[in-house]
């Protein structure tokens, strides 16, 4: 399992929320490239950088700072948050982004979601943000009626191969992810590579994250920012 770090980016700093919610944010850093070095000094293999301010918007606001850490770091990146064009993917993957990760757009618009995941395949991942099994959207501030077990199996019938599980109430907590329901989830696809997010506070954590059999890769944000996961220790559990 690859263990990857969060960097969360609204009006250009590094921050995190609780919970999801653009109300309770903390603010850890001013300068995006200074933190991407630092993950990446410490042997991190991949970067997740989020635009919070495009995730609210639908338009992505923090390209400047994706910029600036692309051109600074040598390891893979992928980005998620308001990318909801042709256009917005294309461009991102112009300048090197490995990875780019749809939510709302996806879910919204499936021939959308066929059209760039035939252009573009494994760089193409969506962005699961979930609520008691239920899809949330639009960053995080409306949730569906849509199962998320049954969104991911049509996401698997067209292809997809990159999915972020998120579980919205464990998120920014450091009370655990939601196990049970990463294991439903596990249990239902059977090709997508499955990326948890949300919850990890503990290296019992990730070493749990590990021994699942499906789970590729676990994002971890303030716990590493706030010192309660070692991350060099974290990876010798991966």
């Amino acid at each position: 399992m690859i263990l990857i770090p969060a960097i969360d980016i609204k009006d250009g700093k590094v921050v995190r929320l609780f919970q999801g919610k653009f109300s309770e944010i903390t603010e850890y850093d001013d300068d995006p490239v200074k933190v991407a070095q630092k993950w990446e000094n410490l042997g991190a293999q991949w970067l997740h950088l989020v635009d919070l301010d495009g995730a609210q918007t639908g338009h992505m606001k923090n390209s400047p700072s994706f910029m600036a850490i692309i051109k600074q770091v040598k390891i893979p990146i992928e980005i998620g948050g308001g990318i909801r064009s042709l256009e917005a993917v294309e461009q991102l993957i112009d300048i090197g982004v490995a990875r780019v990760i749809l939510g709302t757009r996806a879910i919204e618009d499936k021939s959308f979601l066929k059209e760039i995941l035939a252009e573009y395949g494994e760089k193409i991942c969506v962005s699961l943000d979930c609520s008691n099994g239920f899809v949330a959207q639009r960053g995080w501030v409306s949730t569906t009626t849509i199962k998320a077990t049954d969104l991911a199996l049509d996401l698997e019938a067209m292809g997809l191969q990159w999915m972020v599980y998120t579980d919205i109430a464990r998120d920014g907590t450091l009370t655990g992810p939601n196990f049970e329901q990463l294991g439903t989830m596990l249990n239902t696809v059977k090709k997508i590579n499955l990326i948890a997010s949300g919850g990890i506070g503990t290296i019992e954590d990730v070493r749990k994250l590990a021994s699942m059999k499906g789970v590729t890769a676990a994002i971890t944000g303030k716990a590493i920012y706030e010192g309660k996961l070692d991350f060099k220790e974290a990876l010798k559990v991966c």
